[in-house]
This record gives structure tokens, C-alpha cells and sequence, in this order.
């Protein structure tokens, strides 16, 4: 996380932020957003997470730069490192851009983030600039985007906010793919009740579900954020699920 461009970006993100709101006002949201996350399930297809400017900003200062850190050792791990493989990276369900921003500078790839919110696609937007990543974001449905030959997909914490019949149609896609796919989500089984079907038709794929704690230092607000609100930012968990069709590719480890 001590990469300059890296740095920069947390500044910013910070500064960006924390121009009209104090530190209270997003320490407050964020413990409602972390509440949702956790009991709200049902208001998550809805928008509710991003509703308000104390959450969005709860949301950019806190999990983006979580969800960044988190794919960043993930796609090490998976050993998908690769400078120009993929050479793009389809991001469903973008959010601030920081999952997609992570493989991408990974590889060196360029990035196309889907969203249904415009607040989400305009941080994904200066997100992406201010890290360097070559990339553009737009409105669309997430389970119509089609993945082009090669390219990387990542859903990073987002396909959780879909409705179960709107995963039941991305599901099929996503197996028929012809790239490396990458699917994260919490770690608690109960906010993510699909996790096992999914799972399930990954591995009949060739694919892997693997769980992921990590513990490294933290940016200080992220970490001050998080303890301020009653969350333990020190270890990082996810779950993950990956399938790599391309030949060459690791599918799994």
C-alpha cells in the first residue's frame, strides 16, 4: 500500500471527503452502513447503502480502500499478476472503482465499471484517474453486460445487492465466460445465503471457492474510522470464487 500513486490516492480520497463532513458525522454513518451490511439485506437491492452523503462517504473512505488492499493479495495469491493478462478488466457492480483499480494495476489493464448508481460511476471515475488506471464507467444492468473473449470480470462485493433471480440469470454467463472470472463477497455465510450453489457450479467448473484473512498495517484513518466506529479493521476477511478459462491462466490454486 506504499506505492506513490497509492498514497496519493488515499489523500485525496480523504480530502475529497471530508470537505463538508466531520469526522463524527462519517464515524455515525459508517456505523449504520456496517449495520445494514449486516441485518439489512433486503434494503441492499434497493440502493439503501448509498443513500445519503455521511454513507457515501463512510463508503468510499473506508471500504473502498479495504476492498482495495483485499483484491490487491487476493490476485497475488491467485498468482494472476501478470503484466497485460487480462489487458481488460470488466467491473460489475464497480462501486468506487477500488476493486477493479486493484487488478487492474496489477496487470497493467484498463478498466470498464458497471453501476446502477451515477454517484458510484462518478467515484469510479476519479478513482481511477487519480490511481492512474486507464478506464471508463457506465450506467447499465449488470446481468446483461456481456464479457468480451479474454478479458478479466470481477464483482467485488456488489452481487450481493442483486435480487436472487437476477443472479440466478448472471450465474450461467459467467460460467460461460472466456476469461478470468473473480467473485468476492464477506466472509459470514449468513449475509451471502447463495454462496454454496454458487460455489458449487464454480468448482464443477474447474473453479475454487477459498476464504482469505489477512492482517497488515492499515491506512491511519481507515484504521482510526474503523475502531471509532466498533469494527476491527486489523484483520481483512473475504470469500472468494475464481474460474479461469483462458489457457495459460491459473483456474485456481
Amino acid at each position: 500500500m506504499q506505492h506513490a500513486g497509492v498514497v496519493g490516492w488515499l489523500e485525496a480520497l480523504e480530502a475529497r471527503h471530508l470537505q463538508e463532513l466531520t469526522f463524527p458525522e462519517v464515524r455515525r454513518a459508517l456505523q449504520a452502513l456496517s449495520a445494514l451490511y449486516v441485518g439489512g439485506r433486503g434494503k441492499l437491492a434497493d440502493g439503501a447503502p448509498l443513500e445519503g452523503r455521511g454513507k457515501r462517504a463512510a463508503f468510499a473512505l473506508y471500504f473502498g480502500p479495504l476492498h482495495f488492499l483485499t483484491v490487491s493479495e487476493v490476485v497475488r495469491e491467485l498468482g494472476w499478476e501478470r503484466p497485460g493478462s487480462p489487458a481488460r478488466i470488466l467491473d460489475l457492480g464497480c462501486g468506487t472503482g477500488a476493486a477493479g483499480a486493484a487488478w487492474a494495476l496489477s496487470c497493467r489493464a484498463e478498466v470498464t465499471g458497471i453501476d446502477r448508481s451515477g454517484w458510484a460511476l462518478e467515484e469510479a471515475a476519479w478513482t481511477w484517474r487519480t490511481l492512474g488506471v486507464r478506464g471508463v464507467a457506465r450506467r447499465g444492468d449488470l446481468t446483461a453486460t456481456q464479457q468480451r473473449a479474454g478479458d478479466g470480470l470481477i464483482a467485488g462485493w456488489a452481487l450481493n445487492e442483486l435480487s436472487d433471480d437476477e443472479r440466478a440469470v448472471l450465474l450461467p454467463r459467467l460460467l460461460r465466460g472466456s476469461g478470468p472470472v473473480l467473485i468476492l463477497e464477506p466472509i459470514a455465510r449468513g449475509p451471502v445465503p447463495w454462496w454454496t450453489r454458487w460455489a458449487e457450479a464454480f468448482r464443477s467448473q474447474g473453479g475454487e471457492d477459498r476464504e482469505w484473512r489477512f492482517r497488515t498495517e492499515l491506512p491511519e484513518l481507515v484504521e482510526r474510522l474503523g475502531r471509532a466506529a466498533g469494527l476491527d479493521p486489523g484483520e481483512r476477511t473475504a470469500r472468494s470464487l475464481s474460474l479461469c478459462f483462458t489457457e495459460g491462466d491459473p483456474a485456481s490454486r
